[in-house]
């Protein structure tokens, strides 16, 4: 189902264009459905069905909810996460940094290089990539880069063998935030899930027609504000199901920041315990 999958109202428009796709037409097809019910169905055959017709629809009515407030669950707590995932990305990338204090000057620069432009590729390519459900290849070809750095072979002694050790663990960390991202990208909610929940919201609303109520527009308000409720839980869901994509996402300021305080960063030879023993 790739109409559900791709979200395609997240990902190429704002999020009050999905607002009004998804609340507008669903609002007025809730309120219109007691009138068009009743005009083909008297309000004495619907009044006889209104007992047995509210158990079935308290029993649709929960079963609906649970669904809805799982997935927005679901959804937020990968949102969250992933948020967190490019923190410690960006913490990784400045510990990277620190480290090369405690190697050789050619060695630390070219590892420090190697991370800016990772984190470079990263903000300017990978961002948008993911914007749109992909990955950059530059960017990959950047994390590559830092393994050749801090891995190029040099005369070493025991204590900066400590240190490029400990650098290719945040390397690691790096690497693993970023797949964690991609893999974020793509969506959270399965296409049959997205079934579920549109066609539970249709069926949940539909009950509300074939209740006989003598005020016909009290019940056609009732349906309409049960509409905008369904909808509205649906709108939060589409709207943070890609944790990277549309006007509600999450931002690779954490990196931008690294960039900006290491990125033209040089450590001073007398704050380097590798260069002053």
């Amino acid at each position: 189902m790739p109409l559900l999958t791709t979200n395609p109202l997240l990902v190429d428009d704002p999020l009050w264009v999905a607002a009004i796709v998804l609340l507008v037409p669903t609002t007025i097809f809730a309120m219109a459905g007691p009138w068009i019910v009743r005009r083909y169905v008297k309000l004495e055959r619907l009044k006889v069905n209104n007992e047995v017709a509210g158990f079935k629809f308290a029993t649709v009515g929960v079963i609906y909810a649970v669904l809805l407030a799982f997935a927005i669950l679901v959804v937020w707590e990968r949102f969250n996460q992933a948020d967190i995932d490019v923190a410690n990305e960006a913490s990784a990338a400045a510990t990277v940094f620190r480290l090369t204090q405690g190697l050789d000057a050619p060695h630390g620069a070219a590892i420090r290089k190697a991370t800016t432009d990772y984190l470079k590729a990263a903000v300017e390519k990978d961002w948008p990539a993911m914007d749109r459900g992909t990955s950059s290849p530059d960017a990959t070809t950047a994390l590559s880069g830092i393994y050749n750095a801090v891995l190029k072979f040099h005369t070493t002694d025991a204590y900066e063998a400590l240190i490029v050790v400990d650098i290719l663990r945040n390397v690691d960390q790096i690497s693993e935030k970023r797949r964690q991202r991609l893999v974020g990208a793509t969506g959270v909610v399965p296409g049959i899930i997205w079934a579920v929940l549109f066609i539970g919201a249709f069926v949940t609303i539909g009950f509300t027609f074939f209740f006989g109520s003598a005020n016909l527009r009290a019940q056609s308000a009732m349906s309409g504000a049960l509409s905008i409720l369904i909808f509205a839980g649906l709108l939060t869901v589409v709207a943070i199901d890609h944790p990277f994509a549309g006007s509600v996402k999450v931002g690779p300021n954490a990196l931008a920041a690294v960039i900006k305080d290491f990125g033209d960063w040089t450590p001073s030879t007398t704050s380097s315990p590798g260069l002053s023993r």
